[in-house]
């Protein structure tokens, strides 16, 4: 598979697993004192964009829903 397919915007992620992209975002900093919920190499900024992998997704939120 294309290595591309495999990264996301926190947008992207967001919509694609119906989450805010506040959470996302979240998860890639920490909240309250609280560190980052993924893991190092699932994730990185690129100037003011989160970008995830659908690896680190898939661990933190589970399985992408499945639009019917």
């Amino acid at each position: 598979m294309n290595p591309l397919y495999e990264v996301m915007t926190s947008a992207e992620a967001a919509e694609r697993w119906g989450k805010p992209d506040r959470t996302i975002r979240q998860a890639c900093t920490g909240q309250k004192g609280y560190p980052p919920r993924f893991k190092e190499g699932e994730f990185r900024q690129s100037g003011k964009v989160w970008l995830i992998t659908v690896e680190g997704m898939t661990r933190v939120f589970g399985a992408e829903p499945v639009n019917e």
